[in-house]
């Protein structure tokens, strides 16, 4: 592994090299090739790979990992030692629990709560927390 400020390069398990740039909230290592806000923290020992994007205010927590081409909306809260799948969706708000696996293509709706220790199966839909529009409390059908 060699390091030049701000970046961190090494061999991947097929012989391949990979870059990695530490962000500047949180000093996690974020692929050159992902979108990361500079608005969210990225844990300084959480990895976003490339094809990711993260949204403003959101906060990856320590030995998380964001696989590629996944997408995490904003102000959404993913706990340590959690894996998102490649090609999942995170919708703004949601909250993922640490130590919580999200297979290959799941979809984490807006507002979605994931406790801690889940285990999400390959493209489920983690339904959302419904709200109500103000006035429609009481009101009979």
């Amino acid at each position: 592994m060699s390091t030049r400020k701000g970046r961190v390069e090494f061999e991947d398990d097929n012989g391949s090299m990979v870059r990695y740039d530490r962000h500047a909230r949180g000093g996690g290592l974020v692929s050159p090739g992902a979108r990361v806000s500079a608005e969210a923290t990225i844990a300084r020992t959480a990895y976003v790979e490339a094809g990711a994007t993260v949204g403003d205010q959101t906060r990856v927590d320590e030995w998380s990992w964001i696989d590629r081409d996944v997408s995490v909306g904003a102000d959404v809260t993913v706990g340590a030692h959690v894996h998102v799948g490649r090609g999942s969706r995170v919708g703004d708000r949601a909250r993922i629990g640490s130590r919580a696996r999200l297979g290959a293509g799941v979809v984490v709706e807006m507002g979605a709560r994931i406790e801690e220790d889940t285990i999400v199966d390959d493209h489920a839909v983690v339904p959302g927390r419904r709200r109500t529009r103000r006035g429609d409390e009481g009101l009979a059908a």
